[in-house]
């Protein structure tokens, strides 16, 4: 079964430093890092001490909040050091790993019972790949989701083609879906670019929504909002398919591999390409940069995390992006035209007479943090059925009511990246909503 969804508002940004279509294998990290952080609102209980050793699968930590959730080992090797911020807070798990990775053996499920798969999932650090809505937190394991959604694609700016990436997993993506199916009385929907021809589009018993249109077309709470819009009580999952290969290869293999797929992208990158690493890796030897004075990011320039320059790959993400840091101005640069920065607004920029031009941006922002300024151009980018301003106000302010009532147990702080990027106002639109989420989460649960 499938269904068509056309997605009209939006905003596609054409960045220079796309990836060749091959992948290299890249040489074997000797450092590792985890970062709790990416998890949010995870609290850490750390099961291991500095100097001992692990196995790749092994737990490293698990949730104050939900004990069952654990978080578990990419590598075999030693605790090289844990790093604590205030308050002792854990900001990193710091792993010299092995030359030859060394697993911990996972028991064969042998009941597709819900209640076997779910401790199956939490018990060998699966868990950690299942997101609910509202809240976008890892999912509460007694939640029962109407729905199952999975991200087939990614229409943010320079992301990993995942139909190319997946190419070779179609057995554990399979196994993955097959698994997830037994947890839902609902179904399992898949977006997928309309144009894709993926392996996908022959399984049974799930929903295809080919997607068409701008950024953010791939987010999975514009299919959400069209598809089964979340009321009060309402719970859905979400997943995005490269993670669904680590969870059926745990099931086919019986051991917890790590291994990802990147790509290396940005204009400050010469040789854009993918490569195969594991989660958690030093990615700084893998970069081959033009310019010293960059900016690395794991993940998207929307939505990514920044890094320094011992860089390692974070949880979730999919790619590393690197572009030129944006410290240097122009003298009257607001005062006279800009033929090479990309623009929404047709002042004193061109952008819009060549909608299929690439653009090397850096990260200046073009502009101080000011009060909101209201020019109706948040609309335009923003495609859910929902007041994008209004909300980010009530968040502000913090008025529960008018945040249930504008529908904010739909969104999630990726979906206002693009009117973040947008704003003239330079106000933290991803930060706004995030604080708003969980306020929520604290107040109602």
């Amino acid at each position: 079964m499938s269904l068509d969804i056309v997605v009209k508002k939006g905003l596609d940004l054409r960045l220079v430093g796309k990836p060749s279509r091959e992948i290299e294998e890249s040489k074997f990290s000797k450092d590792f890092s985890i970062y709790p952080a990416d998890f949010h609102g995870v609290y850490p209980k750390l099961l291991v001490k500095e100097n001992e050793l692990v196995k790749a699968g092994d737990p490293l930590f698990f949730d104050k909040n939900s004990e069952r959730v654990k978080f578990v080992s990419p590598v075999s090797g030693k605790i090289k050091e844990i790093v604590r911020g205030e308050r002792r807070k854990v900001l990193e798990i710091k792993i010299e790993a092995d030359k030859n990775v060394s697993y911990r053996k996972i028991k064969k499920l042998n009941s597709e019972e819900p209640e076997k798969i779910i401790e199956f999932l939490l018990e060998y650090g699966l868990w950690t790949f299942v997101k609910q809505r509202p809240y976008d937190v890892i999912a509460d394991p007694i939640s029962k989701p109407k729905e199952i959604f999975i991200s087939g694609f990614d229409s943010s700016p320079l992301s990993a083609d995942y139909d190319f990436i997946t190419k070779d997993d179609k057995e554990s993506i399979s196994k993955a879906i097959s698994i997830l199916s037994k947890l839902t009385s609902g179904s399992i929907n898949i977006s997928l670019r309309k144009e894709s021809d993926s392996f996908l589009r022959e399984l049974n018993d799930v929903i295809i929504h080919n997607v068409s249109g701008p950024h953010p077309s791939g987010n999975l709470s514009t299919i959400i909002n069209r598809v089964s819009p979340i009321n009060k009580g309402d719970v859905i999952w979400t997943l995005n398919l490269p993670d669904l290969v680590l969870i059926g290869k745990a099931f086919l293999e019986l051991k917890f591999s790590a291994e990802r797929i990147i790509a290396l992208v940005g204009s400050s990158v010469s040789d854009p390409k993918y490569v195969k690493t594991l989660i958690g890796s030093d990615v700084s030897g893998l970069l081959n940069l033009k310019e010293k004075n960059s900016r690395i990011i794991s993940g998207n320039v929307l939505t990514g995390t920044k890094l320094d320059s011992n860089a390692h790959l974070r949880y979730y993400n999919n790619e590393i992006t690197a572009i030129p840091e944006g410290n240097d101005y122009d003298l009257f640069g607001w005062a006279k035209p800009m033929f090479d920065k990309f623009s929404v607004s047709r002042a004193l920029t061109f952008s819009w007479l060549f909608p299929e031009k690439k653009y090397d941006l850096n990260t200046n922002t073009n502009g101080e943090h000011r009060a909101f300024v209201v020019t109706g151009s948040f609309e335009e980018v923003f495609p859910l059925d929902i007041y994008p301003m209004q909300i980010l106000k009530a968040c502000m302010y913090k008025d529960l009511d008018e945040m249930e009532a504008l529908g904010m147990y739909e969104v999630s702080p990726e979906d206002f990246a693009l009117t973040e990027f947008i704003c003239v106002s330079k106000q933290p639109h991803q930060n706004i909503i995030r604080e708003g989420l969980d306020l929520m989460k604290k107040e109602i649960g």
